[in-house]
């Protein structure tokens, strides 16, 4: 996908890392490895790398939802999977580029490091990667960029196109390795940056919480879609999930918050089933639940939410929602996603949010999708 323009306020990553950035930051790697010994299929072979762990994508068609949300991003996005594999590499790589004298040792670093990158993009994501597989631990995720973001893949871009135009001899002689370097020393700042700015949200919040008497047990941030410019913030306090946004424009202006009923009786009750165990322990106990009669209503809230806007204020609809019930043939846990959304206007006011408009983004919040009910009004903090 050609940067996918998430419209959902939280992340965007219900899709994995766009392949775009992961091809980009393979190609980088493989111009600065072996720039000077393979010229410009150098920077084919790294993006060829670059996408290697997303290959479990394959399996995915052949397996059921819960499957899916298992072996997602865990045996090839972890570390017995690429380290392994490049010490396996090294060598027939090695003889391959036998008459550009490149050494096994090289060979294995370049395949690691390509790999490694995938991985590490991963993990800034709020989805994560699994890279202790098979080790029985959530998915590491650092949760400071979201799955598309132009701002930081716009650098690797320009060196890769750039490298493409230099010729073979101009390689050989070092052409474009600083300029190469440079723009991934850009990416990698914008990274910190993105650290940063959660660090300030974070602080944000904790502060607004403390100001309101609010007891919170943990809590947690990610970028909204596209950029660093706004987060969102969710807030466990005993029952409930406080979700609110933040951009870095806000100043000192207070959060406004809305408020999820968690319902964890409901989810312990229905906990001795693997779907909802797998989707609590995928979400790290980030996610709701709504009971039914023969199934339950699961929701990931670690993600964003659908808005759309009516005469009766603003209906929110999870990003990530199964409908799991016991009595059906097939796949027992359904996705309940609707494809039918207004994403243009969803764009206008996420711009808007980023550049201060609270009231513009928050109303009367009631949250939608769940099969067993048609809208359950929630409660929001000014």
């Amino acid at each position: 996908m050609l940067f996918r323009l998430a419209v959902t306020p939280g992340e965007t990553d219900w899709a994995p890392v766009d392949p775009i950035t992961q091809a980009a930051l393979g190609a980088i790697v493989g111009a600065l490895m072996l720039g000077r010994q393979l010229g410009r299929p150098a920077i084919g072979w790294g993006a060829l790398f670059g996408l290697l762990p997303g290959i479990d994508f394959l399996l995915l068609p052949f397996v059921d939802t819960v499957w899916d949300l298992r072996i997602h991003r865990g045996f090839t996005h972890s570390l017995l999977f690429v380290v392994p594999l490049a010490w396996l590499l090294a060598k027939p790589l090695s003889k391959r580029w036998k008459k550009h004298k490149v050494t096994p040792a090289r060979a294995g670093w370049f395949v690691f490091l390509a790999l490694a990158g995938h991985v590490l993009l991963a993990c800034f994501t709020v989805s994560g990667a699994q890279v202790l597989w098979p080790v029985p631990m959530p998915p590491v995720s650092l949760d400071n960029l979201p799955a598309s973001d132009p701002l930081f893949a716009l650098p690797l871009l320009v060196a890769v196109v750039r490298g493409l135009f230099i010729e073979a001899k101009r390689w050989k002689k070092g052409a474009g390795l600083r300029f190469t370097a440079v723009c991934l020393a850009i990416s990698s700042a914008y990274v910190g940056v993105s650290f940063w700015a959660k660090s300030a949200v974070s602080r944000a919040a904790v502060a607004d919480l403390d100001r309101r008497g609010i007891s919170w047990q943990r809590k947690m941030e990610a970028p909204a879609p596209c950029s660093i410019l706004l987060w969102r913030v969710v807030a466990r306090h005993g029952d409930e999930l406080w979700v609110g946004y933040r951009s870095i424009f806000d100043g000192d202006k207070p959060l406004q918050w809305t408020i999820f009923r968690k319902d964890t009786a409901a989810l312990d009750e229905w906990d001795e089933h693997a779907e909802v165990a797998t989707v609590r322990w995928i979400s790290k106990d980030w996610c709701l639940g709504r009971p039914r009669a023969g199934g339950i209503w699961l929701v990931d809230l670690r993600f964003g939410e659908y808005r759309e806007w009516d005469a009766r204020g603003l209906a929110l609809r999870p990003v990530h929602a199964w409908d799991y019930r016991l009595e059906t043939r097939g796949d027992p846990m359904k996705t309940t996603i609707k494809d039918d959304r207004d994403t243009k206007a969803m764009m206008a006011r996420l711009w808007r949010r980023i550049c201060g408009d609270q009231e513009g983004w928050e109303d009367r919040p009631r949250l939608i999708g769940d099969p067993g009910r048609p809208h359950e009004f929630l409660g929001s903090v000014r």
